[in-house]
């Protein structure tokens, strides 16, 4: 874990260091190691004695991000693969390849903006043919923005990502941040959807998930200081309306909808 942990200093070394100048509120590459550590989790394939992931991924791009990637793009590449290598081994997952990512630019997608498809891919069965690799597993191309903005499949025969019918946004230390429609979780761990810098703010303090019509909720996830919405103590999932105050700790949020 150690390891692990490690390689998300130095992704966030990456941001903060050589080439901090480079991205700004654009998409950076720890968010790009976050998202393509979920993809592989959502992609497995479980065999008789092993749970095989993706080992090709194809990250898209919107042009002005891709234009910030330029000259540093295949150190990157070699961070986030080395990511994945780390995750893999941390989860006790299977490859059947070394992690193989490529960058590639779609216009339709806007600053801060970018998909991910994950493949499994295997080798011919016949190791003396010559023939292309077997694509076991297309996978879903998933839109993100570095601040969750937009999270859903994109109908590749239509070439049009499938938009939320409501959004929800979460106020918190002077940002907002916008929740997609798989929730998000609130804490102080970079795993986090919403990252919180509050002391008493638990790693994974809160989750806040979509419900039924349409409506949202807020759960505590085992923290050390509980959640509170409005001042009072949750038990449970808590509905949640536009304007509430959620408390984590001693940190608060607010919670709107659009």
């Amino acid at each position: 874990m150690s390891v692990l942990r490690n390689l998300e200093s130095k992704l966030a070394d990456l941001v903060e260091g050589t080439f901090g100048r480079v991205f700004r509120s654009e998409v950076r590459p720890v968010e790009l190691a976050r998202k393509l550590a979920r993809e592989m989790d959502e992609h497995k394939t479980v065999s008789v004695s092993r749970t095989y992931v993706p080992n090709e991924y194809v990250v898209w791009l919107s042009a002005q991000d891709r234009e910030r990637f330029e000259g540093v793009e295949d150190s990157v590449i070699d961070e986030l693969c080395a990511y994945l290598l780390e995750h893999v081994r941390r989860e006790k997952l299977a490859l059947v390849s070394r992690p193989q990512i490529e960058f590639r630019t779609d216009e339709r997608l806007s600053l801060g903006e970018f998909g991910i498809q994950a493949r499994l891919v295997r080798p011919p069965a016949d190791p003396a043919g010559g023939a292309q690799p077997v694509q076991a597993d297309h996978g879903h191309t998933m839109i993100y923005s570095t601040a969750d903005r937009i999270r859903g499949p994109v109908d590749e025969a239509q070439g049009r990502a499938a938009a939320p019918s409501q959004r929800a946004l979460l106020v918190a230390e002077g940002k907002r941040h916008v929740i997609g429609q798989g929730g998000a979780v609130i804490g102080r761990s970079r795993d986090c959807e919403v990252i919180l810098s509050d002391a008493n703010v638990s790693r994974r303090h809160a989750e806040v998930r979509p419900a039924a019509a349409g409506t949202w909720t807020v759960s505590d996830l085992g923290s050390t200081n509980g959640v509170r919405v409005n001042g009072r103590q949750t038990s449970g999932a808590a509905a949640l309306s536009a304007g509430d105050r959620i408390a984590l700790g001693t940190a608060e949020i607010t919670f709107e909808l659009e």
